[in-house]
């Protein structure tokens, strides 16, 4: 089986006024279809432009970059655009909702770029909020929901085309201990179902939940190995059950 992702020889350098930032010196790296990988690094270590360009937000300088069969290295932007929707499902530290609406319609949005019918879309997105545990919140806008809820809405709309990747930037960076908890939770869910994942973070702790860990380092993989200690969520453990039987109640923000 060919890998789901395969880069060859990933550079990209930047230049600001005479000088030469080289944030990607060479990386070669694949992932298997079905796999959850950290992505890790200090700041400055190449870790945020390589999940650019995993993420098709930006093409390498050099090299070659196989997305699902597909060749992304060298795609227009509007070309670079069609596979973000298609292939790749996005879930950032900011959640990146839009303000004034619903959690409805912030799902189904990538629906709206597919060119799905509003009926469907809104069927779609029922569901997807529905797997996430969000049923009862669809008419809610993002202020009106907590941290988590926000989040888990952001998931829920990365999962409505049935993306290729999950590509989960910080998830948890602006959550609380026990919110962290919930998302990571809902994260091995996701990955159980067979779902790929990429996670990026600077957390020692929620990298662990991984089964990959590739640490970068000066814009090169440092180090790329099994986890021999995968973390899991106890389902049972006091903060989770109290989190999650204790719903907030609406309109108030955790």
């Amino acid at each position: 089986m060919e890998p789901l992702i395969t880069l060859k020889d990933i550079g990209r350098k930047y230049v600001i006024g005479t000088e030469i930032i080289h944030a990607l010196k060479s990386v070669t790296l694949t992932i298997k279809k079905g796999e959850f990988v950290a992505l890790m690094g200090p700041s400055g270590s190449g870790k945020s432009t390589l999940m650019n360009i995993l993420g098709c937000l930006d093409t390498p300088t050099k090299g070659e970059y196989i997305l699902n069969g597909i060749d992304v290295s060298h795609m227009t932007d509007n070309e670079l655009a069609e596979v973000r929707n298609t292939e790749i499902g996005f879930v950032f530290q900011t959640f990146n909702l839009l303000p004034r609406n619903t959690a409805l319609d912030n799902v189904a949005l990538p629906l709206v770029y597919a060119g799905i019918n509003k009926e469907n879309r809104q069927a779609r997105a029922k569901k997807s909020l529905e797997n996430v545990g969000l049923g009862n919140r669809m008419d809610h806008k993002p202020n009106e929901l907590s941290g988590g809820q926000r989040q888990r809405v952001a998931v829920a709309r990365a999962l409505i085309n049935n993306p290729s990747i999950i590509l989960a930037d910080e998830p948890t960076g602006n959550l609380d201990t026990k919110t962290s908890i919930e998302i990571m939770g809902l994260v091995e869910d996701i990955h159980a179902r067979g779902n790929t994942i990429i996670l990026v973070t600077h957390e020692e702790d929620i990298a662990l939940h991984a089964h990959r860990i590739v640490r970068m380092r000066d814009g090169l993989v440092e180090n790329d190995y099994a986890n021999p200690n995968i973390q899991k969520v106890d389902r049972n453990s006091p903060v989770l059950k109290e989190f999650v039987e204790v719903p907030a109640k609406e309109g108030n923000v955790k």
